[in-house]
């Protein structure tokens, strides 16, 4: 966790010493403004002289331009806090367990698949695809949401190898297809790492899952945390 808050502070210095360089830049640059100005004014013809409403206009476009850049900073500075600390909060969710699609580790105990039928649907199938991504079952099973166990058995009853599957519901009604859906299971979070602006999680078995694809969060089981 020390190494992880080390490199979050570090783009916030980054930024602070980049803020304080704009903040002279724009100060030098208000001073050179205020000098051209008053030259502007001391050197004018008298005969025609400028209008006042122009130094008005030039100060108050000097100041837009001015309240632009340092409302561009203020938005990068919260930007760039929101990056460094999602990583530390994300870090939080290592070891508890993610509900999403992704693939599944199998290391032989039964696995809870959450699928979700179609509306309508008066028979629903559950199609279990193996680690090279071939359909290995194909079991009939109520429609609606209601979790199921799947006991990782063959057609013989006999046990399939070890590996990621993942789930899909095929729904039908009247005999014919309406959808297909990814079901959901848990399974636990071992890695939280950043990729470009984003947070990915790691899970048991390799599966990587986008931070936006977790649907659900609950604390490990003491089967899946051994």
């Amino acid at each position: 966790m020390d190494i992880l808050n080390a490199q979050a502070t570090q783009p916030t210095r980054q930024l602070g010493t980049a803020q304080a360089s704009n903040s002279a830049a724009l100060s030098s640059d208000f001073e050179t403004f205020l000098k051209m100005l008053t030259a502007q004014a001391r050197f004018q013809d008298p005969l025609e002289p400028i209008d006042s409403s122009e130094y008005a206009a030039q100060l108050a476009q000097f100041s837009m331009v001015e309240q632009q850049v340092l409302s561009n900073d203020l938005l990068t500075e919260l930007g760039a806090q929101l990056g460094s600390n999602s990583i530390g909060q994300m870090a939080a969710w290592i070891g508890m367990e993610a509900r999403t699609t992704a693939p599944v580790a199998f290391d032989g105990s039964p696995i809870t698949v959450l699928p979700k039928s179609e509306a309508g649907a008066d028979e629903a199938y559950l199609i279990a695809y193996g680690p090279d991504g071939s359909e290995v079952q194909r079991q009939q099973v109520t429609p609606g949401t209601d979790p199921i166990e799947w006991l990782g058995l063959d057609d013989n009853g006999a046990a399939l190898p070890i590996g990621n599957y993942s789930f899909v519901v095929e729904s039908r009604a009247v005999g014919q297809t309406i959808g297909t859906s990814p079901a959901e299971t848990y399974s636990r979070i071992t890695e939280a790492r950043r990729e470009g602006s984003d947070t990915v999680f790691i899970l048991n078995g390799g599966s990587p899952v986008s931070a936006a694809d977790v649907s659900a969060l609950r604390e490990a089981s003491l089967q899946s945390s051994t």
